[in-house]
């Protein structure tokens, strides 16, 4: 997208983490005719490096690092009361359910995005732009996001839920650039955190101990740990730091199999289902149906454009039971009335679906599914065509045609 007016420069507002990409981010846009302006954004300042300091103002340094050399003014957006409240209170709490949540989803549409407009107006801005690994596309009815280029970056995923006026308003410089194109950018343009190592954990928390962090709030509670057949094999020390198709081990009470002589061909265990109100946890062995999922219930859904919330809206209209109650006179009659009623019900199953591809985790395989809604429990359902493994309650389920990213919802169990 180029600037709007020839006379006076687009202005926008680049946020910018310290990372490689929003840097890249920032360059590309100013090499493109844009006034820049960077935000940090201060989210959490409880994360310590090597030194005892705070993680964030190590983050801080690099961006005006970057900012100097572009050229272009910084500013610091303090949103941690938010990201706090928002996200990591949220987060707690749904973890105390059972439920395995996604902080990253709830910080880009509960935080970062509609809090970086609210500046961006504030500012005289007309876009706003991030690092993500994504892309937007404008088309007849509205605008679509893509998935990224570099399908083993694309941060899609945890995009979904931000809206179609997000997309409007919101621009990913780097979607159209695989991660060694954007560090060859950043070297040749002499952007010192070229090489500086990507982010990982939870957005600005970082990397951490999970199991420790959610002990800061949610207290140890042992509970039992049954095999599919209901018997206790072992114990845990908390249901709500467990996740579904997370490993067990010995460390939990779990022995190898009496019968195996061959401690390398033993199973692995599994948590397989968890329930809260009894503390306990179900845990299977590596292959057992158990630890499958072939059906999806999908909460909280969300469609990004027009289109696609159109389409998933008719699929309520088109899913009714349908009946045929012409008696045949004949068995030939029978016949084709059975030849009629089939190719009948065949069209009305094609409207009833919708066939897409689902994934269930970050750059996760994308998956054959077909969308259906259930009338009776009033929701929607997706139905994956092979079972897999590893389907988390509270995660996040996102559905895709071909690149182009329709939305999603939580995953929920019955």
């Amino acid at each position: 997208m180029k600037p709007q007016n020839t006379n006076k420069k687009t202005k926008i507002l680049v946020a910018m983490s310290g990372g490689v990409d929003s840097s890249v981010a920032a360059f590309l846009m100013k090499e493109k005719g844009y006034e820049v302006i960077g935000a940090f954004m201060k989210n959490w300042s409880d994360t310590k490096n090597e030194f005892g300091e705070c993680s964030w103002k190590d983050d801080r340094r690099s961006a005006m690092d970057v900012a100097a050399k572009l050229k272009i003014p910084l500013i610091t957006l303090d949103f941690e009361k938010e990201y706090r409240h928002e996200v990591i209170d949220e987060m707690f709490k749904l973890y105390k359910k059972g439920v395995t949540p996604n902080p990253d989803i709830d910080c880009n549409q509960k935080v970062k995005f509609p809090l970086l407009w609210k500046s961006a107006k504030k500012l005289g801005c007309e876009f706003v732009i991030t690092g993500h690994f994504a892309r937007t596309k404008k088309t007849g009815k509205g605008f679509e996001m893509l998935r990224a280029k570099d399908e083993n970056k694309d941060q899609s995923y945890f995009l979904y839920r931000i809206s179609e006026k997000d997309l409007e308003r919101t621009l990913f410089p780097i979607g159209n650039y695989t991660k060694s194109q954007v560090r060859e950018i950043a070297k040749k343009n002499g952007l010192l955190n070229w090489n500086r190592k990507s982010t990982v954990g939870i957005c600005f928390v970082g990397k951490i101990n999970l199991k420790e962090f959610l002990q800061i709030k949610i207290k140890p509670k042992k509970g039992k740990i049954l095999d599919p057949e209901g018997n206790t094999i072992g114990q845990h020390d908390g249901i709500y730091y467990y996740t579904i198709g997370q490993r067990l081990g010995p460390r939990y009470g779990i022995h190898l199999e009496k019968n195996s002589k061959d401690k390398k061909h033993v199973k692995r265990w599994y948590v397989a289902r968890k329930d809260v109100t009894k503390n306990e946890i179900v845990a299977a062995p590596e292959g057992h149906p158990l630890l499958y999922r072939k059906e999806i219930v999908m909460r909280d859904v969300h469609w990004i454009d027009k289109d696609t919330k159109d389409k998933m809206n008719q699929l309520k209209v088109n899913n009714k039971v349908v009946k045929y109650n012409k008696k045949p006179a004949t068995n030939s009659q029978a016949h084709n009335i059975s030849l009629v009623n089939s190719k009948k019900l065949s069209a009305i199953k094609n409207k009833q679906q919708i066939s897409v591809r689902a994934r269930i985790r970050q750059v996760g395989e994308l998956l054959p599914s077909t969308v259906k809604y259930n009338p009776t429990k009033k929701r929607y359902e997706v139905f994956l065509k092979e079972a897999i493994t590893g389907v988390s309650e509270g995660q996040a389920i996102v559905l895709y045609r071909g690149r182009k990213v329709l939305g999603g919802g939580v995953i929920g169990f019955e």
